[in-house]
């Protein structure tokens, strides 16, 4: 007797949810919930790259960049080697590399008077009338010297000594004369065409 309503005790328990299998006192077990689930991994995002990739991307890019800065250190190198090649080059003493200067002033002091004419506004129209005047004065010559009246140079300058205000060198350089000569022509005639005609009727200018 006691056994049998033991039994039935133990079925009711069963009926009413009181006893559930695994439930550990939290009412019928679901079938779903009580189902083992497997751990499934994740499926990777398609946006995203897998991390071994990602790391040997990584690696790819720094190899690059070192190989980029190796690439510019040599090309460094090689231009300082090319420059102290060159440098040493021009540093030889040869026929080639030998730089000098030439002077270019012409030795003719026509030709000198011919380039000045335009510094002083003069066109070239009035070369003759300025070669007239000096062909008469000292026919060119540095170095004329009028013991008479000491006039003296291209220009006859009187003293010899005005001319210095064009030039320390005035003794011997025609350039130096030739300047103090248009200088003072034009100063005191305007041009040497109107010197000219002034000597012509005077004798002087």
């Amino acid at each position: 007797m006691l056994l049998a309503t033991t039994v039935s005790a133990v079925a009711l328990a069963v009926s009413s949810g009181i006893l559930g299998l695994g439930g550990h006192g939290r009412g019928p077990v679901d079938r779903a919930e009580a189902a083992p689930v497997a751990d499934v991994p994740a499926a990777p995002d398609a946006g995203a790259p897998a991390a071994g990739t990602a790391r040997a991307g990584d690696a790819a890019a720094l190899l690059g960049d070192r190989a980029r800065v190796a690439s510019r250190s040599a090309s460094r190198v090689a231009t300082r080697t090319t420059d102290v090649t060159k440098k040493r080059a021009l540093d030889q003493r040869s026929g080639g590399q030998v730089t000098h200067t030439a002077d270019v002033t012409p030795k003719d002091p026509r030709a000198i008077a011919r380039i000045m004419l335009a510094r002083y506004g003069f066109g070239a129209g009035q070369f003759s009338c300025l070669n007239a005047i000096y062909v008469s004065e000292s026919g060119w010559d540095a170095h004329a010297d009028n013991p008479s009246s000491s006039a003296y140079g291209i220009p006859q300058a009187l003293p010899g000594s005005k001319m210095a205000s064009a030039g320390a060198d005035w003794h011997d350089n025609p350039a130096t004369q030739i300047r103090w000569g248009l200088g003072y022509i034009k100063a005191r005639y305007g041009s040497p065409c109107s010197a000219l005609a002034f000597r012509q009727g005077h004798g002087w200018y």
